[in-house]
């Protein structure tokens, strides 16, 4: 990863985001922490707890910016690792302890998979004790079935893949992506190329699956976004 700037943390804008003194935004990357609403919307369930997590870890403190790839969103917001103390003088991988703390999810982008196991399985941790947004059954993976038209915004879903859709079979493995139905679900899965190989896994088999939700379907743009499950979760 690339060293980036220093500065202290002088407020928290989201679970996932910051502003340093310096009057750069930083994006907290290879997560994503639930939303708090504007323009008065409701804020996403544990939105709130995510956000004073942040605070806790990075409000006040020096730290400094790490990058794994591409450095500025659209937005002009630093997209990176942050790295700071605790009190005792250890140094604190803010990211992975959001993650952790069960104070946000992992979503990843392409340039910040080289952390993608270190994540996950902090991620899994943090899931197996229900701790954070993980308590809450709001919080939790939902299956498939669950809502007839979904909530937009960020989820992770549990399912078994249906059929591949009669308007997007892929051509290849490689270039193409497709979308495919989830049994007994209204919800579509739109897979990206980048995970093109999920539009050729049988269908019957069950995942884990994670992305952006907008109007019934399912963004999934990276294969690290579906994991196998063995069985569905009861």
């Amino acid at each position: 990863m690339q060293p980036g700037e220093t500065g202290r943390v002088v407020r928290i804008q989201q679970g996932d985001a910051l502003a340093l003194n310096t009057g750069q935004v930083v994006r907290l990357v290879g997560l994503e922490a639930p939303r708090r609403g504007r323009s008065g919307q409701t804020d996403a369930p544990y939105a709130q707890e995510s956000l004073r997590a942040l605070e806790d870890l990075a409000l006040g403190r020096q730290v400094r910016l790490c990058y794994p790839g591409r450095t500025r969103d659209r937005y002009d917001r630093a997209l990176a690792h942050v790295l700071t103390l605790d009190g005792k003088g250890k140094k604190l991988w803010i990211n992975k302890e959001m993650v952790r703390s069960g104070a946000a999810r992992v979503r990843f982008y392409p340039d910040t998979l080289g952390v993608a196991d270190m994540l996950l399985s902090a991620e899994s941790e943090a899931r197996s004790d229900r701790v954070g947004l993980w308590s809450d059954a709001r919080g939790r993976p939902q299956p498939a079935e669950t809502f007839e038209i979904w909530p937009d915004g960020f989820r992770l879903v549990t399912s078994r893949l249906g059929p591949v859709l009669s308007d997007s079979q892929p051509r290849s493995e490689t270039r193409d992506g497709c979308e495919r139905a989830l049994t007994d679900s209204r919800l579509r899965l739109h897979i990206e190329p980048a995970a093109s190989a999920l539009c050729l896994a049988p269908a019957g088999q069950s995942y884990l699956l994670r992305g952006w939700i907008s109007e019934n379907r399912l963004n999934l743009t990276l294969a690290e976004h579906a994991q196998l499950l063995a069985e569905l979760p009861d």
